[in-house]
């Protein structure tokens, strides 16, 4: 049933995770916000929405029916709440005539070698790769190809998830191997293995919000990684750099040139980019939020957040596009979002507060999200889901901070007590 208020009406397709921000958005942007659920049920491995938050949670598997049940609500626009909504919400948003990044390259925004491969063809600078359903085709390519490391990983998941870096054909083997007898995290099965050329170089997240083609960016953060012996490079923190360090201006000016290829018009973009001693590199793309986000935190760091910034940019474009088409953030206050790694392997038995306690009493710690409850199973991590707990540092000083991050990492595994 259509709305009978003034509002504009914004859709959600899966608001899992980061996409919990949107509700409080559009909200404040002055929309009606309404929740479409594209599963019979939720995904049990995400983060789930809120459904309190919006004003309606419909339950629809069927694009075509969704696109009909949706028309009576004239909304402004129907936007992804996590990577898997990406194509749903093209296909949705292009078949209402609302803004829309559209269908015609809506497969390399989630396929990863699709997305190389359109980058390739508009003459960007990209990865060498190959993809195959057959392990033993991905080792050869990998052979002939001469060159170690390589990155085996499933096209379209996200959050590390299946990602190895393989030093020799056996690790390259057994990588293809697991990618292909496994579920992404969105619980689809993994049909085919990407191979793709080893960037070398240190690794950044360009946070971008658009309007028409009109583009702001919203952050950019440097990634702390550590390579395990197991072959996962996981983790460790998000470094907000100041908007004029190098090399802050050459990426957002390598994803501009992404987003031209990629034909991303509208809403917010999170582009992880490695800088190699040739230039700005694209690991991935996604046109949906920053996962890794918190909209307040933002708002301290940034003085707005994305989530925000993309509500206003569909319900008021026009002034979105006078106030920041073109703009770069500017860093307010130094922060990390710091992924805690464990070792930890067992049942939970209890949180131990005293602990916790410690940790939220450090000068410059913002927040601190314990990802595992008592009762539940903690292993030890492998990817971004698999860390222990999301901690959010900010300072002006970032000697507090890094003087914080490693009092947190000796803390960190006194968090959790196991059951014996």
């Amino acid at each position: 049933m259509s709305s009978t208020t003034d509002k504009p009406t914004a859709v959600v397709i899966d608001g899992y995770s980061a996409g919990n921000s949107y509700p409080a958005a559009f909200t404040a942007a002055g929309a009606r916000v309404i929740h479409v659920q594209s599963t019979a049920e939720l995904i049990p491995t995400m983060l789930a929405p809120n459904l309190s938050e919006y004003a309606e949670n419909i339950v629809c598997t069927d694009p075509e029916a969704l696109v009909e049940l949706l028309r009576p609500y004239a909304p402004v626009c129907v936007v992804p709440g996590q990577e898997s909504a990406v194509r749903l919400a093209d296909r949705i948003s292009d078949a209402l005539g609302v803004a829309s990044n559209g269908t015609e390259l809506s497969p390399a925004r989630r396929d990863k070698y699709e997305m190389i491969e359109a980058l390739r063809r508009a003459g960007v600078r990209c990865a060498e790769q190959f993809k195959s359903g057959d392990p033993a085709a991905v080792v050869k390519w990998a052979e002939e190809r001469g060159v170690y490391p390589v990155v085996v990983k499933p096209l379209s998941s996200a959050a590390s998830d299946g990602v190895f870096v393989c030093e020799s054909a056996d690790d390259v083997r057994v990588a293809a191997e697991r990618v292909l007898t496994t579920k992404d995290i969105f619980g689809h099965a993994n049909t085919e293995a990407l191979v793709q050329s080893y960037l070398k170089g240190t690794e950044y997240v360009v946070d971008t919000v658009s309007a028409d083609g009109h583009h702001y960016t919203n952050a950019v953060w440097q990634y702390k990684k550590n390579l395990l012996s197991s072959g996962h490079n996981i983790y460790d923190m998000d470094i907000l750099h100041p908007e004029d360090s190098d090399p802050v201006p050459a990426l957002i000016a390598y994803v501009r040139e992404v987003l031209a290829a990629l034909k991303v018009a509208w809403g917010p973009s999170h582009a992880e980019v490695m800088v190699t001693a040739e230039g700005p590199v694209l690991v991935e793309i996604a046109t949906r939020l920053n996962g890794n986000l918190n909209a307040a935190f933002q708002d301290e760091c940034l003085g707005n957040n994305q989530p925000s910034l993309a509500a206003q940019a569909y319900t008021d474009p026009e002034a979105f596009i006078e106030r920041y088409s073109g703009g770069v953030y500017r860093r307010l206050k130094s922060g990390i979002i710091y992924n805690s790694p464990t070792e930890l392997d067992g049942v939970v038995a209890s949180v131990d507060q005293t602990a916790v306690d410690a940790i939220n009493a450090l000068p410059s710690v913002y927040l601190t999200g314990l990802k595992v409850a008592p009762g539940a199973r903690i292993r030890p991590t492998t990817d971004l889901l698999s860390s222990s707990m999301k901690i959010y540092l900010l300072s002006s000083s970032e000697e507090e901070i890094q003087a914080d991050y490693e009092k947190i990492r000796a803390l960190k595994d006194s968090v959790y007590r196991l059951a014996q």
